[in-house]
């Protein structure tokens, strides 16, 4: 399975959790023994204008942190790509489902999920899609530049105890019939990280799942990262969602 990284992802682009140095280095050190990795190319401004308006591109060069940006949406576009023949896994930094049309926070800048999806359906590769998002934080910039466009169904995963998550999980996929999931993988529901809810292997059993349910389709699967804090935990956690994507 492959890996969507570039070591410009290691940069320290804001002064919070989000972007806290050696996180990224927790993750590779936990995936580069077992994955084979592919370097991450920038989104043009042209795929990134199919989501964002002219405003917001310009606010993000004024902040200094477009290229950081448009490599982690050309990231994800790649792993999308990627992800119609086999499972693919976006590696990318910052992350991106707090970034709408015309605005972000939560330390996002551009919506990678939206961009790949968009430039997968613009290039007539795709006809619908279907958004898991996992992480424990809402992705209200996913919903705010999908959630009105017919081809594709957003859903963010919400629930009080570890059952009901997975229960939840399963029975999203058991009727998903996309032909490409995308998984915005948050894993800050770790049971030893912000949500304290998840055990490592849960990621795993939330992989399989979304695995099975695109096969079902015959159809593509990729994911990209969102949250995740703890670093001591991440790429273990990382590497399960990955295995069970891939099948192993």
């Amino acid at each position: 399975m492959k890996v969507v990284f570039h070591e410009d992802f290691y940069q320290v682009y804001a002064s919070d959790p989000a972007a806290a140095g050696g996180r990224m280095e927790a993750v590779v050190k936990a995936l580069r023994p077992h994955l084979e990795f592919v370097n991450a190319q920038p989104a043009s401004q042209a795929d990134i204008a199919l989501v964002h308006n002219p405003a917001h591109i310009a606010y993000v060069r004024h902040t200094g942190r477009y290229d950081i940006a448009a490599l982690a949406a050309g990231g994800a576009v790649q792993a999308a790509t990627i992800g119609l023949s086999e499972p693919c896994f976006g590696l990318i930094r910052p992350p991106g489902h707090h970034a709408s049309a015309g605005s972000c926070w939560g330390f996002c800048y551009f919506n990678n999920m939206a961009i790949a999806l968009e430039v997968l359906k613009q290039r007539g590769l795709i006809e619908s899609a279907y958004v898991l998002d996992i992480d424990l934080h809402f992705g209200d910039g996913t919903v705010n530049i999908l959630g009105k466009k017919d081809y594709v169904t957003v859903y963010n995963v919400d629930a009080m105890d570890r059952t009901a998550y997975l229960d939840d999980v399963a029975k999203e996929m058991s009727c998903c019939q996309a032909d490409i999931i995308g998984l915005s993988a948050g894993f800050d529901y770790h049971r030893e990280d912000w949500g304290g809810l998840l055990q490592t292997e849960d990621y795993y059993t939330i992989g399989k799942c979304v695995r099975q349910a695109a096969s079902r389709r015959k159809g593509g699967v990729f994911a990209i990262l969102e949250g995740g804090y703890n670093q001591r935990v991440l790429g273990d956690n990382v590497l399960a969602l990955i295995q069970g994507l891939s099948g192993q």
